[in-house]
């Protein structure tokens, strides 16, 4: 059966989008494809707000943070851990070889600007990597508090994950001093996954240009070079590109201020609905994401019990909680394409499930 998604990624495709996808096909190398690339790199820049160049990578963004750790990291870095993907990053810098150092807070709790201040005070450091939006547990951390930190230190390069909060929420990449900037395609975007996009400063790219080690298909300097071009270092999932030109041409329609306002406003909507059934936030209400709500599981329900009701009879699936807090929180996604009728339809179906299991 069909069911749309309500999950903080994949998150649903709207059929226009898949039909941007099925254009015919064009080689990466031709004169069609340069016009593509060049045609999205400004509505990327408006998006990212940066005037430096926005990258197309074939990857899950994962790649893209892995190969950040390749460009930048000569001495060590300090990975910024409040969930399971901040947490992930430390891991993947060691098993990469790097001198890696740990900057741990409770789940659901954001990071703190003072601690990282203390920390890169030691002067271990020479790279730092953020998540902004931790979606295993709902939270945001104060990303303009923590740049203002690090550009008091400027030896220390930024690596910034803003998967699920890109294009959602304004985030002005160069007023803040962001160093490298990654987003991918399948959450706020609203795209199939596959493809990442991110910006590297000046900065990044110098530091990469003394690192022998840093690698090929993630290299910043290939992809500045292959940027100029208007092309790709690897060839590119192309299909996914038409459909990210057909996105960034729908942003552009609505507005980033109304796309930005869309997502708060819904949002909160969900959670008007959960904490009037008496559910709470997992995360401080004040660090709560605006493109996903992760609620503590408060009322005990059968998770696994109210997934099957909701996608066997309504046709939609929300997620029944991330590591180790499965089953003890459940999230629900507003980011992307949602409108206040889809998710009223989605608040709806969650009231005749959970009524169906007996909460009211």
């Amino acid at each position: 059966m069909s069911y749309k998604l309500f999950i903080p990624g994949p998150v649903a495709v709207l059929e226009k989008t898949l039909r941007a996808m099925a254009q015919p096909m064009i080689g990466h190398r031709s004169p069609e494809f340069v016009a593509l690339y060049r045609s999205i790199t400004p509505q990327l820049q408006a998006v990212f707000q940066t005037k430096d160049p926005v990258y197309l990578s074939t990857s899950s963004s994962w790649g893209v943070m892995e190969g950040s750790l390749r460009n930048v990291v000569k001495k060590k870095v300090l990975c910024c851990m409040n969930g399971a993907f901040s947490d992930k990053w430390l891991d993947v810098a060691r098993r990469g070889g790097l001198a890696a150092g740990a900057l741990p807070f409770d789940w659901g709790r954001p990071v703190d600007p003072v601690a990282l201040r203390a920390a890169l005070a030691t002067g271990e450091y020479d790279a730092v990597t953020l998540i902004h939006n931790e979606t295993s547990c709902g939270c945001m951390s104060d990303l303009p508090a923590l740049m203002a930190v690090l550009r008091d230190f400027p030896d220390v390069i930024s690596i910034v994950d803003t998967v699920s909060s890109c294009s959602a929420l304004p985030i002005a990449k160069d007023a803040l001093g962001i160093d490298v900037m990654i987003t991918g395609s399948q959450k706020a975007f609203a795209l199939p996954p596959g493809l990442s996009m991110f910006s590297v400063s000046k900065r990044a790219l110098d530091r990469a240009a003394t690192i022998s080690s840093r690698g090929y298909y993630f290299d910043f300097l290939e992809f500045q070079q292959n940027h100029e071009g208007g092309m790709t270092p690897s060839t590119p999932v192309i299909p996914l590109i038409y459909a990210l030109k057909s996105k960034l041409d729908d942003i552009a329609a609505e507005g980033l201020a109304n796309r930005h306002a869309r997502h708060a406003r819904l949002n909160h909507m969900v959670r008007d609905w959960a904490f009037a059934k008496g559910f709470k936030l997992f995360p401080e209400e004040r660090y709560g994401s605006v493109t996903l709500n992760c609620f503590a599981n408060t009322l005990n329900v059968d998770l696994v019990a109210l997934n099957n009701l909701l996608k066997n009879k309504h046709g939609l699936v929300i997620d029944g909680g991330y590591g180790k807090l499965k089953g003890k929180t459940f999230r629900i996604s507003n980011m992307g394409d949602e409108t206040d009728a889809t998710i009223a339809a989605l608040l709806q179906a969650l009231d005749a499930a959970l009524a169906e299991l007996g909460v009211k």
